[in-house]
């Protein structure tokens, strides 16, 4: 193999890499400034200019913060845990597509990490591995709410990962494939978003279920369970957990715009590829502000209320959904 190509996949790695971290950190920001604003209060503005190394401030607190470890606690589970929940949050967007192609310093670059023709089935997959960190997290904490925590993580989790895996079925069938490149081309005229709003909407709704994000936020519910699978952990084991939570609001912003809002396309972008970043970044800037209003906005569910409704109405129209989209995609098709 060309060692030029090998080392273009370390560098995009490292971009990827680089990037989720860095953009975790800045969401936190976002979101505690956007909270701010509709509580008509004052955010973080102090540390540097405007508060832009508030996140830098936080980190450095973190690192130097005691790192506690229970004594009675399963002590390489509850170390490992955290690891676990961050890595596939890091990973899942290794096959999602920046934009298409661009000539940088003499050499045309693709804008995607790894292009894999089972792309989605990829981030179904890699997806389900998250739950095992949270789970693991409250069981190895030896804690009667951390582990609680971990079993309504699981239980969660498991539930909405149905309607989930189903919204994905719509831009599948639309596109003929499952390769996300496909699926943005494919929408080159008119986003999926016209085709298949119901989709959509069981999307944004599962999405935000599966990484526990209010008001699906019960697995740390401070007012039943202290702080839930991490109420032992502290110190950057903490952060790492608070990290995975951050990413995966970025991953599933860009997997969302990705299957629904056109990806990376815009205006001029077949003349200007450089652009498809730009297009991507500000429409998981706005996705990014809608999870940020709903927190403000919406109350935290009941959990037996949120288990209902997963299986009782979201998992119903996630079948119906397919089914119409089906028809459709067969009408438009003949």
């Amino acid at each position: 193999m060309d060692s030029a190509i090998i080392w273009e996949w370390v560098i995009k790695s490292i971009v990827v890499i680089l990037v989720m971290t860095a953009g975790f950190a800045y969401v936190t920001l976002y979101e505690r400034r956007v909270l701010a604003r509709m509580q008509v209060r004052i955010g973080p503005n102090r540390v540097g200019w405007q508060g832009l190394l508030q996140p830098v401030a936080d980190g450095v607190k973190l690192i130097f913060k005691e790192d506690l470890i229970p004594a009675n606690a399963d002590k390489l589970i509850f170390v490992l845990a955290p690891v676990i929940t961050v890595i596939p949050a890091l990973i899942i967007t290794a096959v999602i597509p920046w934009g298409t192609e661009v000539n940088l310093f003499g050499r045309v670059v693709a804008l995607h990490l790894a292009d894999i023709n089972v792309g989605v089935l990829f981030i179904l997959s890699v997806t389900s591995i998250s739950v095992y960190g949270i789970t693991l997290a409250g069981w190895s904490s030896n804690n009667k709410y951390a582990m609680l925590g971990g079993m309504r993580a699981t239980a969660q989790m498991i539930s909405y990962e149905l309607a989930l895996g189903m919204s994905f079925v719509g831009p599948m069938l639309w596109a003929g494939s499952m390769k996300l490149s496909d699926i943005v081309l494919a929408q080159k005229d008119v986003w999926f978003i016209v085709y298949m709003p119901l989709g959509f909407i069981i999307y944004v709704i599962a999405s935000m279920a599966e990484i526990n994000r209010a008001p699906f936020d019960m697995p740390e519910a401070e007012q039943e369970l202290t702080a839930g699978y991490h109420t032992e952990y502290s110190s950057m084991k903490f952060a790492l957990f608070f990290m995975a939570e951050y990413i995966k609001m970025i991953g599933i912003s860009m997997i969302g715009a990705t299957l629904f809002l056109g990806g990376y396309r815009g205006p001029f972008i077949d003349i200007y590829p450089a652009l498809g970043p730009l297009y991507l970044f500000i429409k998981v800037a706005i996705w990014l502000f809608f999870l940020i209003w709903v927190r403000a906005t919406l109350p935290r569910f009941r959990y037996d209320k949120l288990m209902a409704f997963g299986w009782k109405i979201l998992l119903p129209l996630s079948l119906l959904y397919i089914v119409i989209t089906a028809v459709l995609v067969l009408v438009v098709g003949g």
